[in-house]
């Protein structure tokens, strides 16, 4: 058999043995569903490192430390924020409007993994998913097959030690686009997480059934005068080369005020960074782009010392980002997109009014809907940030990566980060197992179904008073 049919039919096949197991699963009550979750997680923090190591031999994203951060993040990090969550049965009751509410499990979901957050998004979607009573099939990217593969492995033997059906998680073993299309398609399916490209997104919204997709962040850093500097500088910087820059709450560009730009260039210079003259930003944007003006896979979550080398480039040994001043927003500007490594733009604007301006234009090209940092101590201009920003994320003086994805500030631990209707996604939360059950309601009666009308005694004579004087008066008229 072809490959495209043979991969088509196990998807099929992968579909109908998790429908089955996800029946049974469904029995379950909320401690056992929770007991669950809890084994997983625990387990698969103890495999972080393991998995962080094949993700970044397979892929070449990325760097192992950062790595088995975000497994460790996706594993106990979220447990802990999950554990307590009420996601099957009677889940709240209020008594004074009487209204019991119910939840209840979608089904099958079907998860799409990247190859930049490959073992990490492997554990969050299925713990997210089996706290909700489902199950997940993952279609994996090719290029990360083999740990994608080995993540879902490990959690079907720890659902094997506690006696569940192993099809509660499962992945394909040939990805071909023609099997994720059966997937995303298939009529038997609840939901489709997508996390990934454009493209992924936009056919997982085109599918026919119900999804949660996340496209771009390209995530604009605002420097207010009022800020402290030095704190900014290390926190973007600390956000900008976590994993090398590939997470898509991570900041793409830097805009400052005219008053700060030089102590904020200084200071950049000093933890690390290293900006491009005309000549190295050209040659640096000569392998950052493909001929189609879309970014060139073959930089993503390298180093910076390493892109350096590729475009030809003498840096300093131990530089940690490139900078390359800009002016410009859209195509044919390279510095202004989403780079999903250690490069930011640098952008100086005359106030912070034309400021916000260019972090909108930012984010209005590559990344609407998702998520803009800003550092600054003055409440006015970040009250006014949060309620003009098209983007649903307001991350203050925190590392965008983490904060984004409430590693460091107070937003549901997630990997799956909504860009609300403006950026192209059905949600603009932080993903979590809530967004993966129905809510049935049961409501009683409070009210009387039929409402007679109230009459009133009519008083005989005084009616014929008041048509007398009535009949008196036109005839007055007259």
């Amino acid at each position: 058999m072809d490959r495209d049919l043979a991969s088509i039919q196990e998807a099929r096949d992968l579909i109908k043995k998790a429908s089955i197991a996800q029946r049974i699963y469904n029995e379950l009550d909320q401690a056992k569903i929770d007991e669950t979750v809890k084994y997983i997680a625990e387990n698969m923090y103890k495999n972080a490192e393991e998995l962080a190591n094949m993700a970044v031999n397979e892929t070449g994203f990325g760097n192992v430390k950062d790595k088995i951060f975000k497994n460790r993040f996706a594993s106990k990090t979220l447990y802990e924020y999950i554990k307590d969550m009420k996601t099957h049965g009677i889940i709240n009751i209020d008594e004074e409007k009487k209204v019991w509410e119910i939840g209840v499990a979608v089904g099958v979901i079907v998860g799409l993994v990247p190859s930049t957050n490959p073992t990490s998004t492997v554990i969050y979607k299925s713990l997210i998913s089996l706290k909700s009573g489902n199950s997940i099939v993952f279609s994996p990217h090719p290029s990360a097959l083999l740990c994608i593969t080995k993540t879902v492995e490990l959690i079907r033997g720890y659902l094997r030690d506690l006696s569940l059906p192993v099809d509660l998680v499962s992945v394909l073993s040939m990805p071909t686009i023609e099997a994720t299309n059966e997937l995303m398609k298939s009529k038997d399916i609840a939901l489709i997480l997508a996390t990934g490209g454009k493209a992924m997104v936009k056919a997982a919204y085109s599918s026919g059934n119900p999804a949660l997709g996340v496209g771009p962040g390209d995530v604009p850093a605002f420097i207010e005068r009022s800020a402290n500097i030095k704190q900014a500088v290390s926190m973007i910087i600390a956000s900008k080369t976590f994993d090398n820059g590939v997470i898509c709450a991570s900041e793409q560009a830097v805009v400052v005020e005219e008053f700060i730009r030089d102590k904020v260039i200084e200071e950049f210079k000093k933890q690390g960074c290293y900006f491009l003259d005309e000549n190295e930003k050209k040659l640096l944007e000569k392998i950052m782009v493909r001929e189609n003006g879309t970014l060139n896979a073959k930089i993503v979550g390298k180093s910076a010392e390493t892109l350096g080398k590729m475009a030809g480039i003498c840096i300093p040994k131990g530089t940690k980002v490139l900078i390359g001043f800009e002016t410009h927003v859209g195509k044919g500007y390279p510095f202004s997109m989403e780079k999903l490594s250690p490069i930011l733009g640098f952008y100086t604007e005359e106030n912070w009014i034309k400021a916000c301006e260019k972090c909108v234009e930012i984010l209005e090209y590559g990344g609407i809907g998702h998520s803009l940092s800003v550092h600054s101590e003055n409440m006015d201009i970040i009250r006014e940030f949060a309620l003009k920003k098209p983007v649903y994320r307001i991350l203050v003086n925190t590392p965008s990566t983490h904060g984004g994805i409430g590693a460091t500030t107070g937003l549901a631990p997630s990997l799956t980060l909504g860009c609300g209707s403006v950026g192209g996604s059905s949600t603009s939360d932080n993903v979590t197992p809530l967004h993966l059950i129905n809510i049935r309601r049961v409501a009683f009666g409070l009210k009387p179904w039929k409402v007679e009308k109230e009459t009133e005694d009519v008083d005989i004579e005084s009616l014929k008073i008041l048509i007398k004087k009535v009949i008196a008066d036109i005839t007055l008229d007259h």
